[in-house]
């Protein structure tokens, strides 16, 4: 009687009877999308990013994120958002952008009186 045992490593799909693929460098992570991952703690109120991973969908990016930032159940919310729907101002140019918010003098209370029994705000 001839017993055949194959070991399978976690991944490999067989195709024919050789056995497992051969596992390549990358392992094909660097055709998944990079997503950026916040998280909400039990004390905030707002998410912090985190980090980022790759993943092959949200549902994955998410659970992923799970497992890896949120190991002591230090979060009670996960965003994850893929990296490129993601667009950021430029430091350099700063100035030009904030600089229309300074003509608007009604959003500084500077020419507000207070009561004199008001002592905090």
């Amino acid at each position: 009687m001839n017993i055949l045992v194959r070991k399978y490593l976690y991944g490999d799909i067989p195709e024919d009877n050789s056995g497992g693929q051969p596992q390549s460098k990358n392992n094909g992570s660097n055709d998944w999308p990079l997503w950026e991952v916040f998280i909400r703690n039990k004390q905030g109120l707002d998410h912090k990013h985190v980090g980022s991973l790759h993943a092959a969908d949200a549902q994955m990016a998410i659970e992923n994120a799970r497992d890896v930032y949120t190991r002591r159940m230090e979060g009670i919310s996960i965003w994850v958002v893929e990296s490129k729907y993601i667009h950021a101002s430029n430091p350099d140019e700063a100035d030009s952008m904030y600089d229309p918010a300074n003509d608007k003098i009604y959003r500084h209370p500077t020419f507000y009186h207070l009561p004199d029994g008001l002592t905090h705000i």
